[in-house]
Formats: structure tokens, sequence, C-alpha cells
């Protein structure tokens, strides 16, 4: 796997033979760039990274100019990974959270222009992650600025029309991107 954008393009990630992340394919990840980078201006924005993996979304957000990226990861040896990344790679600006994502979204009081969602594909609840980052849900609070998007990533079984914020879902090969936001 690799960056496939901005400064830090071509360099590898390769994590540990044991690691346990689903990574992004970089088909996906240049079709969802091409999109993000469409309709912001990556250097100006928020971004929070939900279920880092690899932090492969996050390192290619910075390698692109962001500098305001939190990446949350509840496995240790990935979270220790991703720190290893991004001081390999130089990258300011972003910080790695071990902590449960679900968790998370219940404490978190800041608000981001994009929130991406790589859930693995099956963990309980992941039909309810657009409810809980738009503060839909009990004991949470809306996270993603207006105008912003909440990206989720997730398998062809899961379909999100229906939600009232749902804006458009790509599909790269396996890959589903589904959008949400609300626009003003």
């Amino acid at each position: 796997m690799r960056i496939i954008g901005g400064r830090l393009k071509g360099k590898s990630i390769m994590p540990p033979a044991n690691y346990q992340a689903r990574p992004t394919t970089d088909f996906a990840k240049e079709g969802l760039f091409n999109i993000i980078i469409n309709e912001f201006d990556i250097e100006e924005i928020s971004v929070l990274d939900l279920f880092s993996g690899t932090g492969s979304i996050s390192m290619e957000f910075a390698s692109r100019g962001c500098t305001d990226i939190i990446s949350i990861e509840m496995n240790p040896l990935h979270t220790r990974f991703i720190k290893q990344c991004a001081t390999a790679f130089k990258i300011k600006g972003m910080q790695v959270i071990r902590h449960n994502a679900f968790d998370f979204l219940k404490i978190c009081t800041k608000t981001f222009d994009i929130v991406f969602a790589d859930p693995p594909y099956s963990i309980d609840g992941l039909d309810t992650i657009p409810d809980k980052v738009f503060g839909i849900c009990d004991q949470h609070k809306n996270i993603v600025k207006e105008n912003g998007y909440l990206i989720l990533e997730h398998p062809g079984s899961y379909n999100f029309e229906n939600h009232q914020f749902f804006v458009k879902e790509r599909k790269y090969g396996n890959v589903h991107f589904s959008f949400f936001s609300k626009k003003d």
C-alpha cells in the first residue's frame, strides 16, 4: 500500500505481517480523493479518521497539505504503527488517539469538515455510524460542520440511500463510500 498523492506520493505504508486491518485499496483511495479535492481545499479543512487501521487515509490527507487530522484507532499495535509512520514521514498536525471509535463519538466536542469512517465490515453497529456522527442518537452531538461530509466506507450489503443526510454513494470495485451531509 502506498500514498497516492501530494508531497509523500509513492511512499509505502508497510504494516507488519500480523496486522489485522483491511486497508482501503489504492484504486478506491484515488477515486475518493478525486471527489474530495474537487469539493474541498484540503489545506484548510479538519479531518477525523475513525477506525484508522493503517492510518493510510490520514496520511493521504496529510500528504496533500491537511494539518488538522485526528486519527482514532483502538488496537494498540495499529496505533503505534500509525504514530511511527507519521514520525517517519515527518507529518505535522496529525494526532493519533488510541480509543474505541464509538466511545470517542460520545465525548468528542470538536466539529470537522470531513469525518471518514472505515470500520471493520463485520462490526456491530456499522449501520448506526451516520446517526452517531450527526448527533441523532442519545449521548451524541453532531460533529460534522455545515456542508461537511461524513464518508462511510462499507460493504455492498449496506444501503444508506434512505438516511436523511445521505448525499451519494460511489463504488470502486468492492469498496463502497456513502457520503452524508447537512447541506445548507
